[in-house]
């Protein structure tokens, strides 16, 4: 047996990511309703600072830990590791409560057996961001010192304590995640989710226009697609294997996270110098000279630039929304996108893994 230790808090600070909020708490339990049915855990321990979930502490193996520490000062690891001493976990399943909200009990049972098989190895379903991680024994994380997240959590259990790593299959729902706005639109527009999922997606009136159309240029016949941002090859072989499409691939800073550059301020990008020389209208005017349709992970753009950025402008550029934007180079950039003359998808790192295959997937069963 072993347990699950979900991690779900926030500090919502403005609408849009009230919406996001909103939507997380409905993943969530859809996944507690997965969880719920495999055989093989025993406790599910949800850490969260939002007392609503306190009502689920009536399932006998949901325990909830209230915390009220402000999230600016919560401390993933050591919460993790004071979790994993105070329950004595002999194996952990860790996740964020949204994480894989499309994930199917069979791969999510797959996963929580092929861990209690072996000791000394982890399961999870990225190498660079780990969604979702599983360990044996847990109690590996008390002799070094606490991961700062979960994607550095896997880079301590590899390299740090040589745990042998089991990747998940590369499926829609081990690696479909929800981050940002842009993975509400691309699910809004789409047929996947529980039931909780479904049930908000339908009261939210999200835009979804370019993700209509970049649909339609994603089903025709060989359109030059260009993807910006940290793509990785599974999601490269994966349109390859599935889409007639001629691909325009720019990547750059993958495992910026994990890898510690964002914190340390480190992030550069090719792209973002030639944005600086030549502004976004004019990239924009370029980009629309050499491709049908963009994807763009702006994540990486925004991080070249050395600026403090809100959730509220990041999340507002996802959403297309340039006139609700404080950060002047956020809010032209976002209204040059929304000008293109091609349909543009500007979104987080998600928007290039999971994204991509929620759109594959879905036009195969269209075809």
């Amino acid at each position: 047996m072993l347990d699950v230790i979900i991690f779900e808090g926030n500090d919502a600070k403005s609408p849009v990511e009230e919406i996001l909020l909103s939507v997380r708490h409905a993943a969530l339990q859809d996944n507690l309703e997965k969880l719920l049915k495999i055989p093989e855990i025993d406790r599910i321990i949800l850490s969260t600072n939002q007392e609503q979930f306190l009502a689920l502490a009536r399932e006998s193996k949901v325990l909830v830990e209230v915390n009220t520490m402000p999230p600016a000062e919560f401390l993933f690891g050591e919460e993790l590791i004071a979790l994993i001493d105070r329950y004595h976990v002999r194996t952990v399943l860790c996740m964020g409560g949204a994480a894989v909200p499309l994930i199917e009990v069979s791969e999510l049972r797959s996963l929580c057996q092929q861990v209690l098989a072996k000791e000394q190895c982890y399961v999870t379903n990225n190498v660079q961001s780990a969604d979702i991680i599983a360990f044996n024994p847990a109690t590996v994380l008390k002799k070094y010192p606490a991961p700062t997240t979960d994607n550095s959590l896997a880079l301590l259990l590899r390299y740090d304590a040589h745990f042998e790593q089991i990747l998940l299959p590369v499926t829609l729902g081990t690696q479909f995640d929800i981050d940002t706005p842009t993975d509400l639109r691309v699910l809004a527009a789409s047929p996947f989710g529980g039931p909780q999922l479904r049930s908000i997606l339908d009261e939210l009136a999200l835009p979804l226009q370019s993700i209509t159309r970049m649909k339609e240029v994603l089903a025709g016949h060989y359109p030059e697609v260009a993807m910006i941002g940290r793509i990785g090859a599974p999601v490269i072989a994966r349109i390859n294997q599935n889409l007639k499409v001629r691909l325009r691939i720019f990547s750059e800073e993958r495992g910026m996270k994990s890898l510690g550059r964002l914190e340390r301020n480190e992030v550069v990008s090719l792209l973002g110098f030639w944005l600086d020389e030549i502004g976004p209208e004019r990239f924009f005017s370029f980009l629309a000279q050499t491709a049908t349709a963009a994807l763009i992970d702006t994540r990486v753009l925004f991080a070249h630039r050395k600026t403090v950025l809100s959730d509220a402008d990041r999340f507002y550029s996802d959403l297309g929304a340039y006139e609700k934007i404080e950060d002047p180079f956020v809010k032209e950039f976002t209204r040059a996108a929304q000008d293109c003359d091609i349909p543009v998808v500007l979104g987080g790192h998600s928007l290039v893994t999971g994204g991509v295959l929620a759109f594959i997937q879905e036009i195969g069963c269209q075809n």
